[in-house]
């Protein structure tokens, strides 16, 4: 792409500054729907336009708008800056350098739902960026573009960030409310789901930051435009964030459908000392590893085309490997990732991370047996589908995926 849609900084310098995020066109989509649209057409445009969310699951953002009731008030929207998986970076940047696009996005959501109050959830880690986004705000309040009777009507809007204390569990929407609320962040029993039953029990949205980044440009240019790039399901363009074994990693904003070759290859420089590539990670830790073949090199990163390869796209944060990494070696770090973050509520996620993390312990010492691998193996399969939240079943794709493919890496580490 030759311009940058979500990461305009890269090509306008000083874009964190809010008089030259408007003289660029910022803040004019959010006036606009104030002044001119109801929020039902604002809620229709971004339907139409066929957004679907970037925090993973690749759900409608507009029908996702959609579920709040109108006979409960008052309405949240909560953004999630919680971005603490593994291989995933690109709400950083976006928050970093093109914050007001995304301040706006948010902003932009609140009417579209009536919500006069809106969260911003950042990882305890992104402390700084809490700081520069409390400055963003304060700006915006000065220039009476958040505060009461915005633009003459009657709307209020204020937004307020929020700092979690470093827990991956947070990411999960229910937990993040938790949070918010000044409870322990755990997840809540669904349903009922946030949309009727989310912060303070009132009806909330809950929206990743890339994904409310892409609505102002919607406002701006129409639902057409944005559906003019990517592909039919998944229209538009998303961050790819790229790392692992390849030569020039980062973020990559390109169209939905693009191959994980272009990427990886053309983009990204191919692989460091152009070793032979082994494996793709196509949605960080919580992934499992695709054997890249041909076929899978040649597969559209988009959420219909990459479950043929027995994966998700999820976030899009592309993990590469290559014949020098073992696979076992990754699945280890993938568990003991999730099993430090467990957050013990449920009883399939608290057991199963914990005599995962020592049987994989024990193989990595070299003190395991064929059997082991069988065990760890059972292990997950009984993980699957039975935690309360996603957390425990984002611990064992790395793990079976692993193990079904690249058993032979397992086996090079048992004892003789």
């Amino acid at each position: 792409m030759t311009e940058h849609i979500l990461l305009r900084h890269r090509d306008i310098p000083a874009l964190d500054q809010l008089a030259v995020y408007r003289e660029h066109g910022g803040m004019e989509s959010f006036r606009k729907v104030v002044t001119t649209n109801k929020p039902a057409e604002v809620l229709d445009m971004v339907k139409t336009s066929g957004l679907r969310g970037r925090g993973g699951a690749g759900f409608p953002t507009g029908v996702k708008w959609s579920f709040l009731p109108g006979d409960l008030w008052p309405h949240y929207v909560v953004a999630n800056a919680d971005e603490s998986e593994p291989g995933t970076f690109k709400d950083h940047e976006i928050l970093e350098g093109n914050p007001y696009q995304f301040l706006e996005g948010l902003m932009i959501a609140c009417y579209a739902v009536q919500a006069e109050v809106g969260y911003i959830y950042l990882r305890g880690e992104f402390w700084e960026l809490a700081n520069s986004l409390d400055a963003c705000i304060k700006e915006l309040e000065k220039e009476n573009l958040l505060g009461d009777d915005l633009f003459g009507k009657d709307y209020n809007l204020h937004l307020y960030t929020h700092l979690g204390a470093g827990a991956y569990i947070c990411g999960e929407e229910t937990a993040m409310l938790e949070s918010i609320e000044g409870k322990r962040g755990q997840p809540r029993v669904k349903p009922p789901f946030p949309a009727v039953y989310g912060l303070y029990n009132r009806p909330t949205v809950i929206n990743n930051v890339e994904t409310l980044t892409n609505i102002p440009p919607i406002i701006e240019k129409g639902a057409n435009w944005f559906r003019s790039m990517g592909t039919e399901k998944s229209p538009g363009i998303k961050i790819f964030s790229l790392s692992g074994r390849v030569k020039k990693p980062g973020n990559y904003e390109l169209p939905l459908g693009t191959t994980f070759r272009e990427l990886i290859f053309n983009h990204g420089g191919g692989i460091i000392d152009d070793a032979r590539i082994k494996a793709i990670m196509p949605a960080g830790a919580s992934s499992c590893l695709i054997v890249a073949d041909e076929r899978a090199l040649d597969t559209p990163m988009d959420w219909e085309s990459v479950p043929a390869l027995g994966c998700a796209l999820g976030s899009a944060s592309v993990i590469v490997l290559d014949e020098t990494v073992n696979a076992a070696w990754v699945a280890s770090k993938a568990i003991h990732f999730f099993q430090h973050e467990s957050c013990g509520k449920c009883t399939p996620c608290r057991e199963g991370t914990y005599w995962m993390d020592r049987v994989m312990a024990k193989l990595m010492r070299g003190e395991a047996s064929r059997e082991d691998i069988d065990l760890l193996y059972s292990i997950a399969r009984q993980i699957s589908g039975t935690p309360l939240c996603p957390l425990g079943d984002f611990a064992i794709p790395a793990v079976l995926s692993s193990i079904e493919r690249f058993r032979p890496d397992f086996e090079a580490l048992v004892r003789s």
